[in-house]
């Protein structure tokens, strides 16, 4: 069992998770079960599931976790494109959380790729 708070990606993940909350709360009220919602909980779902998952027996359910983990944060990818193209997030902002995500999905990668050479 492995300590989750220990990995950089839940880390970052974390982080990205709040400024998200931060970021949302500006969209209209008609959006809390709509797209506020849908952003709030795949952002979540990323670290949660990593969390999750070293909490588990062994590196095979750790790395199907993490799979999840980088399902929600495709979905994410996508709620703020959408969020973006109907003017709810500035650019800079729609910028600044994509890049973030993008770097999120390349250490899911990076440690799955480690989990799978060490078996």
């Amino acid at each position: 069992m492995k300590d989750f708070r220990d990995l950089k990606v839940w880390e970052k993940c974390h982080r990205l998770t709040l400024a998200l909350y931060r970021a949302t709360r500006t969209f209209p009220k008609e959006e809390l079960f709509g797209l506020t919602s849908q952003i709030r909980r795949s952002a979540a779902s990323i670290p949660a599931n990593i969390a999750e998952g070293c909490g588990r027996d062994g590196d095979a359910d750790f790395a199907r976790f993490l799979q999840i983990a980088m399902g929600s944060a495709s979905e994410l990818e996508y709620h703020l494109l959408l969020a973006r193209e109907l003017e709810l997030l500035r650019s800079l902002d729609y910028r600044r959380f994509s890049n973030e995500v993008v770097e999120i999905k390349r250490m899911l990668t990076g440690l799955l790729q480690k989990l799978r050479a060490d078996r």
